[in-house]
């Protein structure tokens, strides 16, 4: 029998390597495409559910006449909720002129949700101080504080943070989430307003907020 020559062992060689390539490569497209299937409506649908359950809850906070304010007060109504306090140099008080302008834009619909001002500074934000502070924005604002307890429990049901950073003349600023929540006339979380996002996109999440609920 004649042998194979190198030259010709080797093109075998290579016809065999490449044949392996592209079925490997045959398999791996195979695979891409059927783990990158759309998620059937009803699994999408629940894994939204299940989101959008991670945000609100039960909570017990006071408005700033002494009323007592709880989630089911708010309920009926779609609201937008903001964490802050009455100090804010900035996030502050440019997130709640920015809801007040676009309450404003929105006309007659404007009055059709709420705008929910809670301090994380209740050592400092008094009944008095937060509404004087809110009277500022030219709009109606659901101002609400509460005891230790009472903050920490409402703060854990929207997952926001809030940090005390001592400053050099002895006080504290404090650092914060600044995302406003949406959440819906029966209390359901409906999506977030990025503090950096525009003006126009806010204004479109508005009117579906209202639209929706």
């Amino acid at each position: 029998m004649r042998s194979i020559d190198r030259p010709s062992r080797w093109r075998t060689l290579r016809i065999a390597l490449w044949a392996l390539v592209a079925l490997g490569v045959g398999a791996f497209a195979y695979l891409t495409f059927v783990d990158k299937k759309a998620m059937p409506v009803t699994e999408t649908a629940s894994a939204e559910a299940n989101y959008a359950r991670q945000f609100g809850g039960r909570f017990a906070m006071t408005d700033t006449t002494g009323k007592a304010v709880t989630d089911q007060t708010l309920k009926g109504k779609p609201f937008a909720i903001f964490f802050g306090f009455t100090r804010c140099p900035d996030v502050c008080p440019s997130t709640l002129s920015r809801m007040a302008s676009l309450r404003k834009q929105l006309g007659r619909d404007g009055d059709k949700f709420n705008i929910v001002f809670v301090t994380v500074d209740p050592d400092h934000d008094s009944q008095q101080s937060l509404g004087q502070y809110l009277a500022l924005f030219g709009t109606p604002i659901i101002g609400l504080r509460g005891t230790k307890a009472q903050l920490d429990t409402i703060v854990k049901a929207y997952r926001v943070t809030y940090v005390k950073v001592p400053t050099s003349d002895g006080d504290y600023t404090i650092d914060h989430t600044a995302s406003v929540y949406l959440m819906g006339r029966a209390g359901e979380f409906v999506t977030t307003i990025d503090h950096a996002e525009d003006a126009a996109t806010t204004l479109a999440k508005l009117k579906r907020l209202i639209a929706e609920s």
